[in-house]
């Protein structure tokens, strides 16, 4: 040893001592990078500065607050450790009592931040909103839930400061393919609470079926509620008008909003089983694919419809889909109303007639005071700026996201690569999608969106809302084959969504992922284990189909699937985690 350093000795000698007080330094210096990375919180709090001692959380211990309002977050609370912990912890409006003290102050600060404080004698939460308490609570049954369960439960003392990154923490669920119920959805809604999601994005209607109560007209789910995606003659599933009352309220509690989607122009088959009169025809694969846009009583079947679904929904926000129409737009051609309306209006393409379509049902969401929410396509629509928000979703057209922020449309970033949780996870999963047969989702993709995959001029745009994860099911028919798509996916979105990019870290995201599985299992959640597949072997519903092309130059091949937001990603050779900036110049596709 002594030959090979004998040169170098010196230098060697003050590396290591150069080393050591740097360590020292940092740890001095830089508790809130030391501690917030191991704190088992998810999402990754702004910072954490640990204190000395223990705060003992048991049965005993009073939860008070210092206004009224903040009873039903003493409530959220008390519920939660009642049936995490079996305790039952009473709730006193006397603050002077509290052991946990909820706190809302005058400042002025992001929506939903907070300060959680555990001190020896006392745990108190502080915020400027209601939300913002809230997330604080969240943050508490995390650390709580981390600890091994008793009598009694040691908190560490420490002081969290937090704020989310994005306003729009969204994820979508389509349940017009297949349906799963109220039960599923408020356990996904207690997930996306516990991970601090607050948009669930409701994909109520498509082709396969109609699932919301419409007073007015009863064959909306009566007939167009009869079938799935794997089974045309399923009975019929819907949710009434007071499930969707209940459900809405139950994620109010959990400071969720919810929005739902009602497809339109395109992807109306099911409504137009039930009332055929609106149907605007058939293209090659895409039977009673739209509503007729000739038909004048068409426009007044559909706001009846969003005036219903305008008293369910307290969002004032509404989705009216509009993507896609190009697939069944050709049903439209040659007929003598269409051509009388064209003719009328001075259009000159059918897609003149969808844009004018899109407006008039844009104009009746705007007049019940909601704003317009729609798929990228919609930005060639010219919809007005103040009222509408752009969900880009074509990860292969990025000038659709450039053109949207140039028009002053504010926007959430779902791009099915990374945010399309029917595709696979894992590169030996064989059950959902892949990107050109090849690119698939994993947990580490959605973990690192969107800072690895929009371009910092556009991420910086205050345009920006948030990002959302979608779900379309497809390949999905079971509540088993469900939860293994989305978890833990899930929490690597939450983190995504929330955390500031600074204080990020991937690696003690990892650890932390680890301590939720305990979790998932308690709750009876069928997960991907990325760090161990074959802890839980890939939930398959339907088995895939293998086609096999023949190739002959005189075989003409067509590539598009009959599957919603399926159809271009076949046609595209971009490679996975390829940024939006490298692709400008592609052309768009159409089907």
């Amino acid at each position: 040893m002594s030959n090979i350093y004998s040169c170098n000795s010196h230098k060697f000698v003050k590396l290591v001592s150069f080393k050591l007080v740097f360590v020292l330094f940092a740890s001095f210096c830089f508790p809130l990078l030391l501690s917030a990375q191991n704190i088992n919180i998810i999402p990754l709090p702004k910072s954490f500065v640990k204190g000395e001692g223990q705060f003992q959380l048991n049965g005993n211990t009073l939860i008070g607050m210092n206004d009224d309002s903040l009873l039903p977050e003493a409530n959220y609370l008390q519920t939660e450790l009642q049936k995490a912990n079996g305790w039952t912890i009473a709730v006193d409006q006397n603050e002077a009592k509290a052991l946990i003290d909820f706190q809302l102050i005058k400042k002025d600060g992001i929506p939903g931040s907070y300060t959680l404080k555990i001190e020896p004698q006392k745990i108190t939460i502080r915020s400027s909103d209601n939300e913002g308490v809230f997330y604080g609570i969240v943050s508490l049954l995390q650390l709580i839930r981390s600890q091994p369960s008793g009598n009694v439960i040691n908190l560490t003392t420490g002081e969290i400061t937090d704020a989310p990154r994005y306003q729009w923490r969204g994820f979508m669920l389509d349940e017009s393919r297949h349906f799963f119920g109220k039960e599923k959805v408020k356990q996904l809604l207690d997930w996306m609470a516990f991970y601090k999601l607050n948009k669930f994005h409701w994909h109520l209607t498509d082709a396969n079926g109609w699932r919301v109560e419409i007073k007015k007209y009863p064959k909306l789910t009566s007939v167009g509620g009869i079938g799935n995606h794997s089974d045309s003659l399923a009975d019929a599933k819907y949710y009434t008008q007071e499930d969707i009352k209940e459900i809405v309220a139950y994620a109010r509690d959990r400071f969720i909003t919810v929005i739902p989607e009602i497809d339109m122009p395109g992807h109306a088959a099911a409504a137009n089983r039930a009332y055929p009169q609106f149907n605007g025809g058939s293209a090659r694969g895409y039977p009673n694919f739209t509503f007729d846009p000739s038909n004048e009583k068409t426009y007044q079947f559909l706001a009846d419809i969003l005036k219903e679904i305008n008293a369910l929904f307290p969002s004032h926000m509404v989705h009216l889909g509009g993507d896609e129409v190009a697939l069944g737009i050709q049903a439209w051609a040659g007929k003598p109303a269409i051509t009388d309306m064209m003719v009328r209006n001075k259009f000159t393409s059918l897609s003149d007639i969808e844009h004018y379509f899109f407006k008039r049902m844009a104009d009746t969401i705007i007049s019940l005071n909601d704003k317009i929410l729609c798929w990228d396509e919609a930005v060639e629509t010219d919809l007005p700026s103040d009222k509408t928000i752009i969900f880009w979703w074509r990860q292969n057209v990025p000038s659709q996201l450039t053109l949207a922020l140039q028009k002053k449309y504010q926007v959430v970033l779902c791009p099915r690569l990374p945010l399309y949780f029917d595709f696979v996870q894992d590169k030996d999963h064989i059950s959902g999608r892949k990107w050109n047969g090849t690119f698939y989702n994993s947990e580490s993709d959605v973990y690192n969106f969107p800072d690895k995959f929009i371009p910092s001029n556009e991420l910086q745009s205050k345009q920006i809302l948030g990002i959302q994860a979608n779900i379309w099911t497809e390949t999905i028919g079971s509540a088993k084959r469900l939860d293994f798509m989305i978890f833990p996916r899930l929490a690597a979105l939450a983190e995504a969504a929330w955390t500031d990019p600074a204080v990020k870290d991937e690696n003690s995201f990892n650890e932390r992922l680890k301590s939720e599985f305990p979790l998932y299992d308690k709750d009876g959640i069928y997960y991907y284990n990325p760090f161990d597949p074959l802890m839980h072997p890939e939930a398959i519903d339907f088995a895939p189909v293998i086609k096999h092309v023949v190739k002959n130059k005189h075989h003409r091949h067509d590539h598009r699937s009959k599957s919603r937001h399926h159809h271009s990603e076949k046609s595209s050779h971009i490679k996975r985690g390829a940024k939006p900036h490298h692709l400008k110049g592609k052309k768009k596709h159409k089907s």
